[in-house]
């Protein structure tokens, strides 16, 4: 059986009377490449967000190895607000800061490059390794963390090198071609020791030899740090030649899950994409 890394159970995500994510459930097991995928404005972004805690769902809960990390139902004025499924399905209130989810074993990177500009690419590695240091005001004051501050100093080159962006270290972030910005993005999430690794629209923004060459960084990177991925892209190219399965959403709601090939014939997935003409 497969052992699930990600599981989001019955997630809806309300602004106001705005339902973005509605009722969504889906499954991530450990190794896989999975895709979710959907037009613009569908509510990928807004389902990343609920998972890494930059958004608390407005109902629903998410797992991460099968212990319930996130959890949620309509509260104060969303009570009477509320359009979802599923009122009252989960009493329990469970809130967790991106930082502590970070921590547990979630890194992401956003579709709109986030970087420190104006660091060179090795302090913008190191600074992610800092999530899991042990030292404090004290330690860090008198030096008493020097081997921490080595080791991590160490494990940041090594990580470059493996990434084969030892070359660019000292280089400032924004200077780097954007293709290279992508990958130190990445190159930052992992420094984090992550088990998933959520990637928003890594392809935007790309030409397609840029893309190529991501989807190869993408598959070694899963196979080499042992890790699952989970993504949003519009690139179709991409998913259809990079993931084990795929989840389609639109206005927030799952149409339609399986893998590349049913995905793509399917008629669901066809007409969200593409619309089809008004009969005559």
């Amino acid at each position: 059986m497969a052992e699930h890394v990600l599981k989001i159970q019955d997630v809806t995500m309300q602004f106001g009377g705005v339902v973005a994510v509605d009722n969504l459930s889906l499954e991530v097991n450990r190794g896989e490449i999975v895709s979710l995928i959907g037009p613009n404005g569908a509510g990928k972004t807004t389902a990343f967000n609920a998972i890494t805690g930059v958004y608390e769902p407005t109902n629903g809960a998410i797992f991460f190895h099968d212990k319930m990390i996130v959890s949620n139902h309509p509260q104060g004025k969303m009570k009477k607000l509320y359009k979802g499924e599923n009122n009252g399905k989960y009493p329990k209130v469970i809130r967790k800061t991106p930082d502590k989810i970070t921590r547990l074993g979630m890194a992401r990177t956003f579709q709109n490059i986030r970087l420190f500009k104006s660091m060179t690419v090795f302090d913008n590695v190191l600074i992610a390794k800092h999530l899991r240091r042990t030292s404090n005001i004290f330690t860090a004051t008198f030096r008493l963390n020097y081997k921490e501050e080595k080791k991590m100093r160490e494990e940041t080159m090594e990580l470059l090198r493996i990434l084969d962006l030892l070359d660019v270290k000292d280089e400032i972030a924004s200077s780097l071609p954007y293709g290279k910005q992508r990958h130190l993005e990445i190159a930052r999430a992992l420094a984090t020791n992550p088990e998933l690794l959520l990637l928003d629209e890594p392809a935007a923004g790309m030409n397609p030899q840029e893309t190529d060459e991501l989807t190869a960084f993408i598959r070694r990177v899963r196979d080499e740090f042992h890790l699952t991925v989970f993504l949003i892209e519009h690139h179709m190219n991409l998913v259809m030649d990079i993931s084990d399965r795929i989840y389609v959403i639109d206005f927030g709601k799952l149409i339609a899950s399986g893998k590349p090939q049913e995905i793509q014939n399917n008629p669901e997935v066809i007409k969200a994409y593409l619309g089809v003409a008004d009969d005559e």
